[in-house]
């Protein structure tokens, strides 16, 4: 079996062909994937995710969905439903397009609470459960939810429970001035894009080795010391003055996974400290509260996150 090194190489190359920038998207949807988390992208319109999922699903070999939320949209036209067969007059169940690889939940925060609850529930379990019976999903399975920044017109907050979820959250901006107009060059020919994919990408892997790969990652070594700066990094949230809410222990968990993740695609079987510090970011910038005085005083979690980091003594060899 090719190593997680070879493989992330191969997928990150491959991608950059169709896809320009975005290195922290890339890494950390590449580590949710091969953690067997999810990731939360907060984005504007027209900055390349379904161009992104749909370039990822080709290369790893993976069936691509996508479900546009709406107001509108029920829990039923995520999950499936039964619908009423009539030549044998018994209820079949009819899958919903949940039921694919990777992914794109576009625009989650534009439905209400009920709805994204179904789709939470499944990242959680991996399976559809409706009258009864449940439906496994195929792995991988990887969400990869879009958001508009919450002060875009129509938009809910999602609740803390359900961001907790997302194994990262990412912020993606605009891209650097050299990005965009690599981004014109590569785009701007009116080449169908399905076209593209099928022609300029190369499947690098299967759904069977990225199983294998992930479980294998689990084995990666992450020291007592580590373990112990993983564990204060946390709790320190939790007691941040600028934080009304801390993190919870499954941010721990994101960190463990994504740093072990991360050594196994830098070639090693053990973590270090920059394995941590690299994911961290992501790990907890959603699942910290701002107090209402750092709101009024106008700090930026991201901000306070890098202060408290540097506030924490880094295991040393």
């Amino acid at each position: 079996m090719r190593s997680t090194k070879e493989i992330f190489d191969s997928v990150s190359q491959e991608l950059h062909k169709i896809f320009v920038g975005q290195d922290e998207l890339v890494l950390t949807a590449l580590v949710a994937l091969f953690s067997g988390g999810h990731l939360l992208i907060e984005s504007l319109p027209g900055m390349g995710k379904t161009l992104f999922v749909r370039a990822l699903g080709r290369i790893l070999g993976c069936q691509f969905g996508r479900i546009q939320f709406t107001a509108d949209l029920m829990p039923s036209d995520i999950t499936g439903a039964p619908l009423l067969d009539m030549r044998s007059q018994e209820f079949r169940f009819r899958p919903g397009p949940v039921f694919t690889q990777l992914l794109l939940a576009d625009e989650i925060n534009r439905s209400p609470a009920k709805t994204h609850a179904a789709l939470l529930e499944i990242m959680q379990e991996f399976r559809v459960t409706v009258d009864g019976v449940s439906h496994p999903l195929r792995r991988p399975f990887l969400v990869l939810a879009t958001q508009n920044p919450i002060e875009s017109e129509g938009t809910y907050n999602l609740p803390e429970a359900q961001l907790d979820r997302f194994m990262f959250k990412v912020v993606v901006g605009y891209p650097s001035e050299k990005e965009e107009q690599d981004i014109l060059t590569l785009h701007s020919q009116q080449i169908d894009l399905n076209a593209r994919l099928e022609n300029e990408l190369t499947a690098i892997t299967t759904p069977d080795e990225i199983m294998a790969v992930t479980q294998g990652n689990g084995q990666v070594r992450v020291e007592p010391p580590l373990v112990d700066y993983i564990n204060r990094l946390v709790r320190q949230t939790r007691k941040w003055p600028a934080f009304h809410l801390g993190a919870s222990p499954r941010a721990g968990l994101a960190l463990m996974q994504g740093a072990r993740t991360i050594a196994a695609f830098r070639g090693r079987d053990y973590t270090i400290p920059d394995d941590v510090v690299e994911i961290a970011l992501p790990a907890l910038r959603h699942r910290v509260i701002m107090s209402a005085e750092a709101e009024v005083e106008g700090l930026k979690a991201d901000d306070q996150l890098r202060s408290l980091m540097r506030s924490i003594e880094v295991p040393r060899g």
